[in-house]
């Protein structure tokens, strides 16, 4: 568990700069330059990452059962993967309606998925990881909304401009994705077979 605790603290921590301290993550970007941002952000959320995966399987590994999830919220969480893969397809798409109104659907992805998990997911390190991802976006989503009111002008153009033509996509895309996932690479990557139970 303590490997799994550090990565998230590295993980999360390293993506929080913005929502604890914007003006000191400016700063700093102004005095080193963004390239040298960049490559340490990179590099310290990679660490984090992999110490998270090997964090997590080894805290798996003790089985600490805190509760038992119904047998139907494994389904739940495969149907509400959908919604976070569309939710990321729309981020990356220009013109985009679900952008447009949502502003962060990455993040709110992000919460979505966090959340399904914590459904399907009774154990220890489970509600620890995707625990910490949730209040993470929660806190992620709250910062980024406050520094949007400073580009709402931005924000109503991109509304104004986005349509069906740039939305369809990303929905088809998001949907492809679900399916290749939830059928086939969530079992060879995580082990678990969604929709199975």
């Amino acid at each position: 568990m303590t490997l799994l605790l550090l990565g998230l603290i590295l993980f999360l921590g390293t993506h929080s700069a913005r929502i604890f301290a914007n003006d000191w993550t400016n700063a700093l970007i102004e005095k080193r330059g963004p390239v040298v941002w960049k490559i340490s952000y990179t590099l310290l959320s990679l660490i984090g990452f992999v110490m998270i995966i090997k964090g997590y399987t080894l805290a798996q590994e003790a089985r600490i059962l805190v509760w038992s999830p119904p047998s139907w919220a494994g389904h739940l969480t495969g149907l509400l993967m959908l919604l976070c893969f569309i939710l990321l397809a729309s981020s990356k798409r220009p013109k985009n309606i679900i952008f447009a109104v949502l502003k962060h659907p990455m993040i709110i992805a992000v919460k979505i998925w966090a959340l399904a998990h914590l459904l399907a997911n009774g154990s220890l390190a489970g509600i620890v990881l995707f625990g910490s991802f949730l209040i993470w976006a929660v806190l992620d989503f709250r910062s980024s909304r406050k520094r949007d009111e400073k580009a709402v002008r931005s924000h109503q153009e991109s509304a104004i401009k986005a349509n069906w033509q740039g939305t369809l996509p990303a929905i088809f895309i998001g949907i492809g994705v679900w399916i290749v996932f939830a059928f086939y690479l969530h079992r060879l990557l995580i082990g678990v077979q969604p929709f199975m139970k």
